[in-house]
């Protein structure tokens, strides 16, 4: 059965905002990365991998996990037109199953507040860092339930001390927040979203 994200993606890349947002995002965990190192990462959520695809020079290696096969066409076809061979683009949900390697970087964009069970996640992303590993969460500050609407079943959104701290009881050594962009809506609403980095 099509998801709406497989509804969504091959319009997905034709959003001025979710460009503008990757490439913001993309600029700020980029200061993250360790001078002159080439890191393994995963795009947990990737969708069509915007924000990967900005990183694509910075990175060894690039897992684009997704659990939307429209999804991971558009980035399967990503990576032809941009010969990015050190990309991985697979089909995956790991909410319900467990992917048994290891990263030295983990980021999400928008992702966390459509999974189900976010201490499960979490922790089975703090598995999967190397020692010294990071991760990166953009999402939504909380927010009145406006920005999907009634009908769709999401967090609305996270208070980021809250979830750092949660991380930090998981095995996470260190870890800090800051507004990163604003999602403005034609209605006039605006929302704003951060991005939370915490190191092992």
């Amino acid at each position: 059965m099509k998801s709406e994200f497989d509804a969504k993606a091959r319009e997905w890349d034709n959003n001025k905002t979710h460009i503008d947002r990757s490439i913001v995002i993309a600029a700020e965990i980029e200061k993250e990365f360790p001078a002159g190192s080439k890191l393994k990462a995963l795009e947990y959520g990737a969708g069509t991998g915007l924000l990967s695809f900005q990183l694509k020079d910075k990175l060894k290696e690039v897992v684009l996990m997704d659990n939307s096969t429209e999804m991971i066409k558009v980035c399967e076809e990503k990576k032809e037109y941009y010969k990015t061979s050190h990309f991985r683009p697979i089909v995956f949900d790991l909410e319900h199953n467990d992917f048994n390697e290891k990263f030295d970087i983990i980021y999400t964009q928008m992702v966390m507040h459509h999974v189900s069970n976010i201490d499960q996640i979490l922790q089975k992303f703090e598995k999967m860092l190397n020692p010294k590993g990071i991760l990166a969460i953009v999402d939504l500050y909380l927010e009145d339930g406006s920005f999907h609407g009634p009908e769709v079943k999401v967090h609305h959104g996270f208070d980021p001390e809250k979830l750092k701290n949660t991380l930090l009881q998981k095995g996470f050594n260190t870890g800090e927040h800051k507004q990163c962009f604003v999602i403005k809506r034609p209605s006039g609403e605006d929302y704003p979203i951060f991005l939370l980095i915490v190191k092992k």
